[in-house]
């Protein structure tokens, strides 16, 4: 029994000895975690927008945000309806992806609430060379791609009308269609193609009017480009890409944060530098 008894409390001082030593581990891996007792809990915002540039132009944002309290939260969305219906039933906080006329559209159509409470940047339409270079110098016939939704259409014509290229009747603005050209020196033709695909037929046209956001989704050289519509044009003010919060969010504190970030010189020239005009700042 006496050896019984020795075999027995030397089992009971191994079994202790481990039972300390896991307490230790435990307490140095909760001092490994350096969480000061004052640090202010983050506000957690959350924010759906266009992979391109939209979620770019924000990802810049994170540290400068942290730095104010603010966790800002980037979903991403493919689509141009699923982020409004994310805002309108509270799963976002704002959304960044659109311009007025296509919310006030949005609003209209499916009775939400959502406004615009500042406008960031302006992704203007730009004429690419496709297998001509020389906007001076056009062949008879010549072939031009242009975007065949309505808004983009419409902007591309007028774009071509500022470059001297075309003539289009009187006071059309954006209900321009190909159909309202009432001069054509150079004899071009329209082609028209869903927006994102026009990019591809840089290689099948003289030229190609492409907007920002497929340029970079599409690489399409920067070089390239040969025209662009101006900052101060009628599109610019009407189609800057905009954040967007349901009504009676425009106060909300972690949103006036996002918005005073936005309205920074540092991402300004970030912008500029980044997207070499393809994303103009409006701010």
């Amino acid at each position: 029994m006496k050896g019984f008894n020795k075999w027995l409390l030397l089992v009971l001082a191994l079994v202790l000895a481990l039972a300390v030593g896991l307490t230790g581990c435990g307490a140095n891996d909760s001092a490994d975690v350096d969480v000061p007792d004052d640090a202010p809990e983050l506000t957690v915002l959350t924010v759906g927008a266009s992979v391109t540039p939209h979620a770019e132009i924000l990802a810049e944002l994170k540290d400068e945000l942290a730095a104010e309290g603010i966790e800002l939260k980037i979903v991403e969305f493919t689509d141009y309806v699923t982020p409004n219906t994310a805002l309108d039933s509270g799963e976002l906080d704002a959304n960044f992806f659109q311009h007025v006329p296509y919310l006030d559209n949005f609003n209209e159509e499916n009775g939400t609430d959502l406004v615009s409470v500042f406008p960031v940047h302006f992704e203007p339409l730009t004429i690419y060379a496709g297998k001509s270079d020389d906007l001076s110098n056009i062949a008879d016939g010549a072939k031009v791609a242009i975007p065949s939704d309505p808004t983009n259409g419409a902007r591309s014509l007028l774009l071509l009308e500022a470059e001297g290229l075309i003539t289009l009747g009187d006071d059309l603005g954006m209900t321009a269609t190909p159909q309202d050209i009432v001069e054509n020196p150079h004899n071009i033709e329209i082609v028209e193609a869903e927006a994102a695909a026009v990019p591809r037929l840089l290689d099948d046209v003289d030229f190609a009017v492409i907007n920002g956001n497929n340029a970079l989704a599409g690489d399409v050289d920067p070089a390239r480009a040969l025209a662009s519509e101006s900052a101060d044009s009628e599109a610019a003010d009407l189609y800057a890409n905009v954040i967007v919060v349901k009504a009676g969010n425009e106060n909300d504190a972690a949103i006036q944060k996002l918005v005073n970030a936005l309205k920074s010189e540092t991402l300004r020239s970030w912008i500029l530098e980044r997207y070499e005009g393809i994303v103009v700042p409006v701010f």
